[in-house]
This record gives C-alpha cells, sequence and structure tokens, in this order.
C-alpha cells in the first residue's frame, strides 16, 4: 500500500478501507468463533441469559452509539484510547491503551480456543491436549501473517470471511426458528442463583460477543471520509450482530436439549445436525465456523496492533510499537508481540485450566469494559462542560441519556464479571504502572510538565493532537492576577 508524504517529512499510509470495508472489520471482529461457542457457555444459566443477552444488546447498541459521536468529535486512530487521553490525560489514555491491548491478545486466545472445538469436529475429535495447542497456534499465526502483508489484503480478507459466516447464523436465526422444541429449553434459571444473579452473571459471557463493536473507531486513521463512515460502520455493524445474535442463540437453546448443550464444544453444529439429520449440516457449519474464526483473528490482529501503534507515536507506549515497515506500513512489532503473548495465555490456558473458553472470556471481556467505561465517561464528561455550545436541548438531553446509560451498562458487566475476575483483571491493568513510569522517565518528564515526543519515521496515522495544558481556575484572570502570575514565574 502506498504511503502518503506528510509535510514534517515523514509518511503515512494511506487510508485503505471504506464503508464496506470497514463494517466487515467492525462485524468481523464482533463476530468470530464466540458467538458459535456462546451457547453452550451460557447453558449452565439456562434460558433466563437469554433475557441477559437482551439486556446486553442494548447496552452494545448505547455503546454503539457513544462511539459514533466520540469518533466524529475526536478523529484519528486510537478509538478508546484517544477519547481517555483527550478527556483526562496522559495517564488514563496510557492505562486505556494497556487494558485495551491486554483485551486484544487474550481475547484472541478465547477466539483461538472456540475456534479449535469446530477444527476437532473433523481432527483431533478425542481432544488431545497437545494437539489442540498445536491446532491453535496455527490458527493464531494465520492471521498474523494475512496482516504481515499490509491493511489493503487485510481489509479484503476480512470481507471475504465476514460474507461466510453469515451463512450458518443466518440459516439457525431464520430456519432454525422453525424446528424449536420448548422441551429443549429446560430450567428457565439453571443456576441456582437468584434471576437477578444469573442474569448478571450471564451478562459478561454475553458481552464477549460483543466486544470489536468499537473496532472502527480504533482504526479510524485507516478509513476514508472518517467522520462518515466510522459512525455509520459502527452502529450498522452492530445491529446487524445483534438481530443474527438473538435470534440464533435463541434457535440453538430450541434445538438442542439442555444436557447436551452444556457439554458440547460445536452448538452450532448440533443444533444443524438435530434440524437436518445426519452430519452433513453440522459439518457445513463447522466449516463456516472454522471460516469465520480466521476472519475474527485477522480482523483482532489488527487491533492488537494499532492501539499501542496510536499510543507509542504519543510516547505513551513503547516506541518499537510506532515503528512501521516496508511498503506498505506494517506495524510488524505490534503483530508479532500480540501474537506471541496470545500463544503463550492459549497453551497455559491449556494445560492449566478446566473451562479455558469462559476463564479466558471472563478476563478479555473485564479489560475492554474498562476502555468502554472511559469512552463513555469522556463523552459525558464532554457533553456537559461543551455540549451546550454545539447541541441543541433535546439533542443533548438524548445523548447525555444514551452516555449515561453506557456508563452505567459497563459498570453492571465489571460487577457480574465476578470477585476473581475482578482481582486478576485489576492485577494486570496495574502492571501497566511500572512501563508508564519506565516510559515517562525515558522521556525526563514529570507530572504535567510538556515534553517533545520523538516519533520513529514511518509512524502511525494521524491520531487527535494532545491535549493542552490546563489552567488553573485559582488564578485570577485580573491585571493584578496576570503580575502575580509574573512575579510567581521570576520567583521560580
Amino acid at each position: 500500500m502506498p504511503r502518503t508524504p506528510r509535510s514534517d517529512g515523514t509518511s503515512l499510509p494511506k487510508a485503505a478501507l471504506g464503508l464496506s470495508g470497514a463494517t466487515a472489520l467492525v462485524v468481523g471482529t464482533i463476530i468470530g468463533t464466540g458467538v458459535f461457542a456462546l451457547p453452550s457457555a451460557l447453558a449452565p444459566y439456562g434460558p433466563i441469559s437469554l433475557v441477559a443477552f437482551g439486556v446486553v444488546t442494548l447496552g452494545a447498541l448505547a455503546l454503539a452509539v457513544t462511539f459514533g459521536a466520540l469518533s466524529k468529535r475526536v478523529p484519528g486512530s486510537g478509538g478508546p484510547y484517544v477519547y481517555a487521553r483527550e478527556a483526562f490525560g496522559e495517564f488514563a489514555g496510557f492505562l486505556n491503551a494497556w487494558s485495551y491491548w491486554i483485551t486484544a491478545w487474550a481475547g484472541n486466545a478465547a477466539i483461538v480456543v472456540a475456534w479449535v472445538g469446530y477444527v476437532e469436529v473433523f481432527v483431533n475429535t478425542g481432544h488431545k491436549t497437545a494437539i489442540s495447542i498445536l491446532i491453535a497456534l496455527i490458527g493464531l499465526w494465520i492471521p498474523a501473517a494475512i496482516n504481515l502483508t499490509g491493511v489493503r489484503n487485510m481489509g479484503a480478507f476480512q470481507v471475504f470471511t465476514t460474507v461466510l459466516k453469515f451463512i450458518p447464523l443466518l440459516f439457525m436465526a431464520t430456519i432454525g426458528l422453525l424446528f424449536v422444541d420448548p422441551h429443549n429449553f429446560g430450567s428457565f434459571n439453571a443456576s441456582g442463583q437468584s434471576a437477578m444473579g444469573a442474569i448478571s452473571a450471564a451478562a459478561p459471557i454475553a458481552l464477549f460477543s460483543y466486544i470489536g463493536l468499537e473496532a472502527a473507531s480504533v482504526v479510524a486513521g485507516r478509513v476514508r471520509e472518517p467522520g462518515r463512515n466510522v459512525p455509520r460502520a459502527t452502529i450498522y455493524g452492530t445491529l446487524a450482530c445483534a438481530v443474527i445474535y438473538i435470534l440464533g442463540t435463541l434457535a440453538v437453546f430450541g434445538t438442542v436439549s439442555h444436557g447436551q448443550l452444556g457439554a458440547s464444544t460445536a452448538p452450532f453444529t448440533d443444533a444443524a445436525n438435530n434440524i437436518l439429520g445426519g452430519t452433513w449440516a453440522g459439518d457445513t457449519v463447522a466449516v463456516t465456523a472454522i471460516i469465520s474464526g480466521i476472519g475474527a483473528l485477522n480482523g483482532w490482529t489488527m487491533l492488537c496492533a494499532e492501539m499501542p501503534y496510536a499510543a507509542a507515536r504519543d510516547g505513551l507506549f513503547p516506541g518499537a510499537f510506532a515503528k512501521l515497515r516496508g511498503e506498505n506500513g506494517v506495524p510488524v512489532f505490534g503483530i508479532v508481540a500480540s501474537t506471541v503473548l496470545a500463544s503463550l495465555i492459549t497453551v497455559f490456558s491449556y494445560t492449566r485450566f478446566d473451562d479455558v473458553f469462559t476463564k479466558i472470556v471472563l478476563l478479555s471481556v473485564l479489560t475492554a469494559v474498562i476502555p468502554y467505561l472511559f469512552s463513555a465517561a469522556a463523552q459525558l464528561y464532554w457533553l456537559l462542560v461543551r455540549g451546550r455550545e454545539s447541541i441543541a436541548g433535546r439533542r443533548l438531553a438524548r445523548d447525555i441519556t444514551v452516555s449515561g446509560l453506557a456508563m452505567v451498562f459497563s459498570y453492571w458487566a465489571i460487577q457480574g464479571s465476578g470477585y476473581q475476575t475482578v482481582y486478576y483483571g485489576l492485577f494486570v491493568l496495574l502492571l501497566g504502572l511500572p512501563v508508564y513510569v519506565w516510559l515517562k522517565r525515558g522521556q525526563g518528564v514529570y507530572g504535567d510538565e510538556p515534553a517533545p515526543v520523538a516519533v520513529p519515521e514511518g509512524r502511525a496515522p494521524e491520531t487527535a493532537t494532545p491535549p493542552v495544558k490546563r489552567i488553573s481556575r485559582a488564578v485570577p484572570t485580573t491585571r493584578t492576577g496576570g503580575l502575580r502570575r509574573n512575579l510567581l514565574r521570576h520567583r521560580d
């Protein structure tokens, strides 16, 4: 992909994604293999988990609208990182970039675990751990290889896999509903908890299916006409996934018995076999799920590099992440480093965890919800402080309500993740503190002191300009106040 020259002599990758490519990226990152394994993960809670799915869908739509508004106001690659940095400063921006980066590569580990379940419909049917790990590593490194060839190839592959992955989901969301048997649903609340407890516990698992709705905002610097295309891609993609998700999951619950569903590693395959008989239909679904998983991993591998890539060019992530290689401007270090980490956590999970998918899902959801929370708070903050200057009263009230709902939803998702997940997630998040200290020490900066940021040649697409230092309201603006400031400056 050719680069476009900059006025400062450096060169940047040309925006390669249009509306269709950006929407395919959103849909492709939202719909991975996670949704194909989701009915089994929700089965222990019973059909009440569908209520949680409905609530999560409303929250996801509130987040999609919020990200759409933010992308219009704060252009450039980086998504939640850029929004948090603009509203709350550099440290908040760093924490969001760190948290989202963990989400991306840990989420890839969860996706590939579900992907292996569908591959093993055909090979390693005895589920030998060593072979499962080998299959998982192949699944992680194929998308990495595609991303290393450049954004244009990655985008074309994303569109192709997005079209294919809709086939079994559309089938289940339409034809599958005609074969629903109420006896398959089992007890409405099978969790043994209260109704609210079951809904809150099932919600974070359901939310994993919507992680990726912010994808277009993260890569906005690579999207043509981002002010127009990023909000549309975000909202259109999320709406399409919402309809398919709810109807498809309902059909699987109604066509596979509750007992069989809880033990299934490929629930959509089992549902297709029960509907059409034999194994050919299930095999077809499994092939499509395999393609879908590769497509999702393809999109998420790009995001693994793009978020730290945007932060690194602002001096808030190690500089190696900001370097571009080759004529196609590929962030090689970010792609390779993130894939290595995903590989390590996948191997660890297969050897230490029994319910691999659910545990990784909960961790990646928690680290994703933190940037979601900051993004919603950033939009609410701006609306309350500056909204009256540019937005009419009724529309302002609507936008404040949506942003507030997105914040409440994010808090609820964190609460529902469970104490153990929150503990591990907080620990992983705080591991970023030494990294931040190391970065600032290298820049010779303490506190809010400004410092020039040395950006490597061939850096990431433009992000928004870093926020200017705030002026304290405690200092008067009168002439005497100005004299006082000068005296204080001379004392320093």
